[in-house]
């Protein structure tokens, strides 16, 4: 599915422009609506020196990135029952300080874990070469806040939900991500080290147009490649978005991810502009929520987006600090959406409701609120009249015997049950113990005599 000339033109456009504006050696970037890729391009110089053209097939480091791919093997974990997300870290690792703290706040950033490992590592560029090491470092490490008080980024929890992952997958933590994850979904140049063609890291001088190297990092092995070691593509980081939009359900089950994307902390306390969930950023844009992550390592900076909700993803790999791709990121989808607009799937006429449900549909009162039943898509759902357009239809799975349990949208988890008269007829509900009836009684309106 290429992108129509004038979307290409406007994409391209855009990632020149701020390549030029904020002096980066090279951006590129690629979107992919329904898991087509749409468009890939790259502007700028993927090494300075030699006069290189950055290209889409160029790989460039992704940093925290690296971190979706941590979170969705501890969810793997998690569906082959070798842990949950309440489990303290010390059931899974011989850890000597710390041990209380969950799998889920580590994966939110809400465990109050400091940001990184004790010491000057990000002055010395000298990491913990094994687990042992790591572990020595640990007994220094602060708890800078308490355990879900708020959003704390924390390199040194995803360090050590690699060793988890590394434990409990019974192999390398960079093993488990390449047999669990890369393999089976095809992204063939994202990896632990990087393949060429690579793109130079480079810092620019501030009040000239010269540029310099940056160190090449150590390849950072174990637990501490799962905090930010990967390099890739804005190729295959498309494909990892439409991944998290729309999950290959070998790799990890719908209902997983989408866990994933449910909010733990709210990382921006003051626009609420991003938050955190199980393992995902979650980044919105005007009335949109896209998950998925940034990346930074010394000369790099990079961004992949995701919506779950109309299929469409984003990624921006920049060799370049300094600069936020997730800006690009947004504007890219914007652009997507002028030039290719979503057209509604056409309605189609559907099985009839089961018998038992048919009782169930229509009008019904709760609390002074009228709600609307009905049959879609083989499921029964229920919306109050009320509801603004872009708000969910609650869905509900049947348990039998006339009970129902939530899975999605409003009253999520929660019971509903289906009272009858003698002759089969529904004559009121219970939803989250509420009553509903069809007449639009308040509240003890059962108890009246």
């Amino acid at each position: 599915m290429p992108a129509p000339e004038a979307l290409a033109a406007a994409l391209r456009r855009a990632i020149a422009d701020d390549q030029a504006e904020n002096r980066l050696p090279s951006v590129a970037a690629a979107v992919v609506r329904d898991r087509e890729l749409v468009w890939e391009d790259a502007v700028g110089l993927a090494d300075a020196e030699s006069g290189e053209d950055a290209t889409a097939d160029h790989q460039y480091r992704v940093g925290s990135i690296t971190k979706t791919f941590t979170a969705v093997a501890v969810m793997q974990l998690r569906a082959d029952g070798k842990l949950e997300l309440d489990d303290p870290l010390d059931a899974h690792l011989d850890v000597p300080a710390h041990g209380a703290l969950t799998i889920r706040r580590m994966l939110a950033h809400a465990s109050g874990l400091q940001r990184e490992i004790p010491g000057d590592v990000w002055e010395t560029l000298a990491f913990p070469r094994t687990t042992e090491e790591l572990m020595k470092t640990l007994e220094e490490a602060e708890l800078v806040l308490g355990p879900g008080e708020r959003w704390h980024y924390s390199n040194l929890a995803y360090i050590l939900l690699g060793e988890v992952v590394a434990k409990l997958g019974e192999m390398p933590y960079e093993d488990h991500v390449e047999q669990r994850i890369l393999e089976p979904l095809g992204l063939s140049r994202t990896g632990f080290g990087p393949e060429p063609p690579t793109a130079v890291a480079y810092r620019v001088d501030p009040y000239s147009d010269v540029v310099h190297r940056e160190p090449m990092m150590v390849e950072r092995t174990g637990g501490l490649a799962a905090a930010g070691q990967l390099w890739s593509t804005v190729g295959d980081l498309c494909r990892w978005a439409s991944f998290l939009a729309e999950p290959d359900e070998h790799v990890l089950a719908d209902d997983a991810v989408e866990l994933m994307t449910s909010v733990q902390s709210m990382a921006d306390p003051y626009r609420w502009q991003r938050a955190w969930g199980v393992g995902l950023m979650l980044s919105r844009d005007g009335e949109h929520v896209y998950c998925g992550h940034d990346g930074g390592m010394p000369g790099y900076v990079a961004n992949v987006l995701a919506s779950r909700e109309d299929k469409l993803g984003v990624a921006v790999l920049v060799n370049g600090g300094n600069f936020a791709p997730v800006d690009v990121s947004f504007q890219l989808l914007r652009k997507l959406r002028e030039h290719l607009p979503l057209e509604r799937p056409a309605w189609r006429p559907s099985t009839a409701p089961p018998e038992e449900i048919a009782g169930v549909l229509g009008r019904w009162w709760t609390e002074g609120l009228e709600f609307v039943l009905r049959w879609h898509d083989r499921r029964l759902e229920a919306r109050s009249v009320d509801a603004a357009e872009w708000q969910p239809w609650a869905r509900f799975e049947p348990l039998g015997d006339d009970r129902f349990r939530t899975v999605f949208g409003r009253e999520r988890g929660e019971l509903l049950r289906i009272v009858r008269a003698e002759d089969g007829t529904p004559t009121k509900l219970y939803w989250a113990t509420y009553p509903m009836t069809r007449d639009p009684d308040g509240f003890g309106a059962g108890t009246r005599s």
